[in-house]
């Protein structure tokens, strides 16, 4: 029983010394009229009360619903959390993460497919035409040249090679802008279980791209910017200490920018689901990252070391089937010349592309997406939000709208 002051358990002892068990008085003595007593008494604790028959009872009713056997039991023996959509809501684990993002694909693989077969096409056919029309022919290398010429045509070739990036990061930095404004949509839909369409999800991600779009440039930016002031004290003093300087400067600036990178990893969908400018948006990320830096930065290692794997698999088939079909292309490949890829290659090539970016974009963005609920669930509670947003009896009503993401 209870030893809480203020209980005590029946038939405890009374403060005073009895054992609180009925007993007959002692006789005074032997000429009383307690004399008659026999001398061999039960021993006490045997006296007890007479009672009634127990009354007959019925069957026990069962347990009441939400007390005990007829609910699941979570691993410490609680209710499981409400899963709506593609997560449960509570704090998640890796491997929850990533399959989310991959049941976002299947649960909504019409919208998903749609909207990152589109821009990939669109964005695969823009840069074959650039690389065909618009690049300048890359300059051949002479084996046999002296070191000053093959100091001379490996900067020439460098300089090929960047201004050759040049539309193809633009391009993709368009790509990229697009399937994240709606794949963002599209997965906060999914985990509160809510249908989607792509018309449903552009309209609803249109009015925030000028802001996604400035994020999107000034990340690149200011990695460029930090790299520079990691480079240009090295290249002032030339020399050899001036190429120790680089290496360390770079080094420096390689890891300033990954730090900041994964600072400011979860300011994109802050910007769309929490509708907040550029800067609030990175220190909304800063804020969700602090303290989970390194857990941030290892899911987003896996995904993207995932995703390369998954891109690999599929492009070296679509690769190989491509040099098969523009032998002029592998054969001057063997010999260490520039390729000329004629079109056979890149439509073939192209097609890979566009399958891979298909199955990897929306893991992508699930991750980042879901990386940023679950760091909102176990800093700001928002599990409950998500629950009564979706409609999960026990949690209230949601207000009209979708205030369910905004701080």
């Amino acid at each position: 029983m209870n030893d809480t002051p203020g209980w005590a358990s029946p038939g405890s002892a009374s403060s005073d010394g009895h054992d609180g068990v009925p007993r007959p008085a002692e006789p005074a003595d032997e000429r009383g009229p307690a004399s008659n007593w026999s001398k061999e008494q039960p021993p006490p604790g045997q006296w007890s009360a007479p009672t009634a028959p127990a009354p007959q009872r019925g069957p026990v009713p069962p347990p009441a619903p939400g007390w005990g056997g007829g609910q699941p039991q979570g691993p410490w023996g609680q209710p499981p959390a409400a899963k709506p959509g593609v997560i449960p809501l509570r704090p998640l684990g890796v491997g929850e993460i990533l399959d989310g993002a991959v049941s976002t694909l299947r649960a909504h693989w019409r919208t998903v497919l749609g909207v990152t077969i589109t821009v990939s096409v669109i964005s695969e056919i823009a840069n074959i035409l650039v690389e065909r029309y618009l690049l300048p022919e890359p300059p051949d290398v002479d084996p046999n040249a002296s070191p000053s010429e093959a100091l001379s045509q490996s900067v020439e070739s460098l300089q090929s090679s960047l201004l050759a990036m040049v539309p193809a990061l633009i391009i993709t930095l368009i790509c990229t802008l697009i399937t994240t404004a709606v794949l963002t949509v599209v997965i906060s839909r999914s985990v509160l279980g809510r249908p989607v369409d792509l018309s449903d999800a552009w309209q609803e991600a249109r009015p925030r791209l000028p802001q996604l779009l400035g994020l999107t440039v000034l990340l690149p930016l200011m990695s460029v910017g930090i790299m520079a002031v990691g480079f240009i004290p090295g290249v002032l003093i030339g020399g050899g200490g001036g190429a120790a300087l680089v290496v360390l400067g770079g080094l420096a600036g390689c890891a300033v920018t990954l730090w900041l990178m994964i600072r400011f990893a979860l300011a994109s969908p802050a910007l769309m689901l929490e509708r907040q400018g550029i800067v609030q948006s990175l220190r909304r990320s800063a804020k969700l990252v602090q303290g989970a830096w390194w857990r941030t930065f290892g899911i987003i290692a896996l995904t993207v070391l995932l995703t390369v794997l998954v891109t690999m698999i599929i492009a070296i088939p679509f690769t190989v089937i491509a040099f098969a079909v523009d032998g002029s292309s592998f054969s001057d490949l063997l010999s260490g010349t520039a390729p000329d890829f004629g079109w056979p290659f890149l439509i073939i090539t192209g097609i890979g592309s566009v399958i891979a970016a298909s199955i990897t974009y929306p893991i992508s963005a699930g991750v980042t997406v879901l990386l940023y609920v679950d760091q909102r669930i176990r800093r700001e509670a928002l599990d409950l939000d998500l629950a009564r947003a979706a409609g999960v009896p026990g949690y209230g009503s949601e207000p009209p709208g979708n205030p369910s993401f905004r701080s």
